[in-house]
């Protein structure tokens, strides 16, 4: 069972003043530690207190930080990857300069958390007598208190006479045990049910869908696979297919490529596409009509070809698109210019000039002579 035994008093002020004013009445009455939701100017003067160490500790840890980010970032630019920074020679320290402070940065501001908590503060204090007394509530939120160790009845006094104006006395609680001892069980027990729970997962095998990265249903270039009956898992183009977007015209000859089918639908959209890079490439030969009166043509006395003969019209669209990107004749090539789809888009244009000249009697208005 626990023992308790008296520790001393805790008292509540009503703000910073009375709690300066209260400290300086009471040193050197006994152990007197001060609580506030912010810094307190002159306080610790008051508690009688000499500056302690963090300045230093940050100072140590500013300084380590630089070192250490000086060392980090010459050794990486100098010797184990040399690089030239504006034509500066390697390890010049002037490149350096933000990478060393941002580094002492973090170095300070680490000593200065870790030593005021771990260091200046005597955390963690599991078994501090405060924490069971109802000030604690105010304590850890906006409250300024006072505790003064000693006789509870003469603490007690003493603070009421230096201005609290809620008062409590505190027991230490002795616990027949080490403070913290549940706590640090717990830590353990969890530690090692995670270490348990890693291993199972380093160990048994993986439970579908969940798959690890590594062993995804997938294949690298040019890795073999047993899917497929030749062995390989990279595949060939299906023969006599084009790629929607995109089809290199020097993978495939004159012969090859006029079996190629137009992979775009005969839309509104196409059709205005394959009009203006026809107006734009075409035209200036061949004719607005695809006649092969264009001016050209007609200036230099060269004799473009008339899109509308039997002949052309006979062509499949695999034949005139790889026309109209490498060119034929006295003809050049228009690879640079109609890239992707376009030159696709062209041949429907074509296509709708020819079945304009050669409409059927089905495309023609009811009537017509």
């Amino acid at each position: 069972m626990p023992d308790t035994h008296p520790w001393g008093a805790v008292g509540l002020f009503s703000g910073p003043e009375d709690l300066l004013a209260a400290a300086r009445a009471l040193r050197g009455r006994g152990p007197l530690e001060a609580y506030a939701p912010h810094e307190v100017h002159g306080l610790q003067a008051a508690l009688g207190r000499p500056e302690g160490p963090l300045a230093p500790l940050v100072g140590l840890g500013a300084a380590l930080g630089a070192g250490a980010g000086f060392l980090l970032a010459w050794w990486t630019t100098a010797v184990d990857y040399p690089l030239r920074v504006s034509g500066k020679p390697e390890g010049s320290w002037v490149p350096l300069v933000p990478v060393v402070f941002e580094v002492a940065i973090l170095f300070a501001a680490a000593a200065a958390a870790l030593g005021m908590l771990l260091l200046l503060n005597g955390l963690p204090a599991f078994g501090h007598p405060l924490l069971a007394t109802r000030a604690m509530a105010a304590i850890t939120r906006d409250g300024y208190a006072l505790s003064l160790e000693g006789d509870p009845a003469a603490c007690e006094a003493a603070l009421r006479e230096a201005g609290a104006r809620d008062v409590e006395r505190v027991r230490l609680t002795v616990h027949p045990r080490r403070p913290g001892a549940a706590l640090l069980a717990a830590g353990g027990a969890a530690a090692a049910a995670g270490l348990l729970a890693y291993g199972a997962v380093k160990v048994y095998p993986e439970v579908r869908p969940m798959v690890r990265m590594e062993r995804q249903p997938r294949l690298n270039p040019q890795a073999p696979s047993r899917f497929f009956p030749d062995g390989r898992g990279q595949r060939p183009p299906v023969p006599g297919t084009v790629a929607r977007g995109h089809m290199p015209p020097g993978a495939a000859g004159l012969e090859e490529a006029s079996g190629f089918a137009n992979p775009l639908p005969a839309t509104a959209a196409v059709l205005a596409e394959g009009r203006a890079a026809f107006q734009a490439r075409c035209v200036v030969c061949h004719g607005p009509l695809g006649d092969g009166r264009g001016t050209l043509g007609s200036a230099y006395g060269a004799a473009p070809a008339n899109l509308h003969t039997d002949t052309v019209r006979a062509y499949p669209d695999g034949r005139i698109w790889w026309v109209v990107l490498k060119g034929r004749n006295a003809m050049p090539g228009h690879e640079a210019e109609l890239e992707g789809t376009r030159a696709w888009a062209v041949v429907h244009y074509v296509r709708a000039l020819q079945r304009a000249r050669h409409a059927p009697d089905a495309d023609l208005p009811e009537g017509t002579p």
